[in-house]
């Protein structure tokens, strides 16, 4: 499956091949500039060749540019230069970048001439490589050729930070050998192939990213990074999409509920996409079923996993009729995930926490040991030999049809008048009453009431009245706020954070 060859050993490898094969077609695309597979790698060799005569091997290196092809650019030269990288946004607050910095470390930092000053605000006594600089410079191949024979499938390559409970940023520490091992199961998912023309949402510090980026990368595919501003203009976006006939996308949840919500499917022709998937939190099935109504004879899929199993853990293709009050279903495992449920015993059961195994998962979270062995373990099932497995903290049960059903997290299970509440499953049913748009139910723990937020032409009485034909009485909301719209974070999600900073 796929257009190269599928024996890699290093990331890198997938570059060296497509470039080889692929050398002047067309691989991402930003607002400012295309750039070819041999460009790109041309670019990216320029910089790893700066990067390894400064001595590096091994080290994290923090990369503070714009989305952009330049981003791209920069994380194969780190993996080239037999570094680890990880990405900084330019639209990130500087208190977070500091967070992120002092749990990193990193060697140096690698920007652009147009951010130096921003630089100097967090970084100012690590080393700063210019990207503009390091073009002018001569590539070493006998240098690379000598890095890349000491790198090992196991060693990192990025690290990905997230948000921690405490305020301070995790950082996801992610190999060459589980991105691998991801990448080539979605190529087999999901048969891309050169053809295949990405619209890329997600931030590149959010694992959804690692998808589109890398299956652009081994696949000869092309990837159009879509200007952010255009996710506030539902009309425009589709007209993006059909503008550069785009066949492939994955983005997060709430960016395809706008696009439904706002009434934009069916005004503009995006017949020409063929496959959308979606990842990061619940896509409510009305939503859902307004796009498969537009897009009858196209692919839909549910991906399902924490950055910690370095994207997804298990997957649903939408195969069947779901109504609207039905919770879509997660699926089932892919290549290379080994999931099971455990229950608080650590027993074996068919409804608990969801853990995973396998070649995906992270190696845990960077200079925070005692996080990582909080979270990643010994597999209880497992008595004979040392086998680490992943704890998500993701509560889930099977349906009739042996799917996997996400229930909630255990941080969003609540007891609430003396009953175990899963707020998840107070939303699902929010979603699946006409007129509502959006919806997030939060849990004021002082005053102990659910105090629900949502956005649609429903009243406050009407909503409540709707809800006890659904929900047992112990379940409905105590409160009940109606927004125009609902708070998103910078990865495009509903904001949990600042709606309970509404309490």
């Amino acid at each position: 499956v796929g257009s190269v060859n599928v024996m890699v050993r290093l990331a890198t490898d997938y570059l060296d091949d497509t470039a080889e094969k692929y050398p002047n077609k067309v691989a991402f695309v930003d607002s400012n500039r295309t750039i070819t597979f041999s460009e790109l790698k041309k670019e990216a060799l320029h910089i790893a060749s700066s990067i390894i005569s400064v001595g590096f091997l091994g080290q994290p290196i923090a990369i503070y540019l714009d989305k952009s092809v330049e981003s791209i650019v920069a994380f194969m030269a780190v993996a080239y230069s037999g570094n680890f990288y990880t990405p900084l946004d330019t639209k990130m607050p500087i208190s977070r970048i500091k967070k992120i910095l002092a749990t990193l470390k990193p060697e140096c930092v690698l920007t652009d001439r147009k951010h130096a000053q921003e630089v100097k605000l967090f970084a100012d006594k690590t080393l700063t490589l210019y990207y503009e600089d390091s073009q002018i410079n001569n590539i070493d191949y006998p240098l690379i050729k000598q890095r890349n024979d000491k790198i090992v499938d196991t060693d990192v390559l990025y690290v990905l930070f997230t948000s921690g409970s405490t305020g301070i940023p995790k950082g996801v520490t992610i190999s060459h050998k589980s991105l691998i091992a991801y990448t080539e199961w979605v190529t087999d998912a999901f048969v891309i192939d050169e053809h295949t023309i990405l619209g890329n949402q997600t931030p590149f510090y959010f694992s959804m990213s690692v998808l589109d980026i890398f299956q652009t990368l081994r696949n000869a595919c092309t990837m159009h990074i879509i200007p952010k501003s255009l996710f506030s203009f539902p009309i425009k976006l589709l007209e993006y999409i059909a503008e550069r006939k785009i066949n492939f996308i994955y983005w997060v949840p709430s960016v395809l509920c706008l696009v439904a919500n706002f009434k934009a499917l069916g005004r503009r022709d995006i017949s020409c996409l063929k496959k959308i998937l979606f990842a990061g939190e619940v896509m409510p099935a009305k939503q859902l079923n307004m796009w498969r109504t537009v897009l009858p004879d196209s692919l839909f899929a549910n991906l399902f996993g924490p950055t910690e199993v370095t994207d997804i853990c298990c997957f649903y293709i939408v195969d069947r009729e779901i109504s609207d009050s039905e919770p879509v279903p997660i699926g089932n495992s892919c290549k290379n995930a080994g999931i099971f449920i455990l229950n608080e015993s650590e027993e074996a059961t068919e409804k608990g926490e969801l853990c995973v195994r396998g070649s995906i998962l992270a190696y845990g979270y960077f200079n925070n040991l005692e996080k990582t062995a909080e979270k990643f373990v010994q597999n209880p099932l497992n008595k004979s030999y040392p086998e680490t497995i992943y704890k998500t903290g993701d509560l889930v049960h099977y349906n009739n049809f042996g799917e996997l059903i996400y229930d909630g997290r255990k941080d969003f299970q609540i007891k609430h008048m003396g009953y175990r509440v899963e707020l998840g499953e107070i939303e699902t049913a929010v979603y699946s009453i006409k007129n509502i748009m959006e919806c997030c139910a939060i849990y004021n723990l002082d005053c102990q009431k659910i105090k629900l937020f949502y956005t649609g032409q429903l009243e406050k009485d009407e909503l409540h009245d709707s809800l006890k034909t659904i929900l047992p009485e112990y379940m409905l909301p105590n409160e009940y706020v109606h927004l125009d719209r609902l708070p998103l974070n910078m990865n495009g999600k509903i904001d949990r954070v600042k709606l309970k900073d509404l309490l």
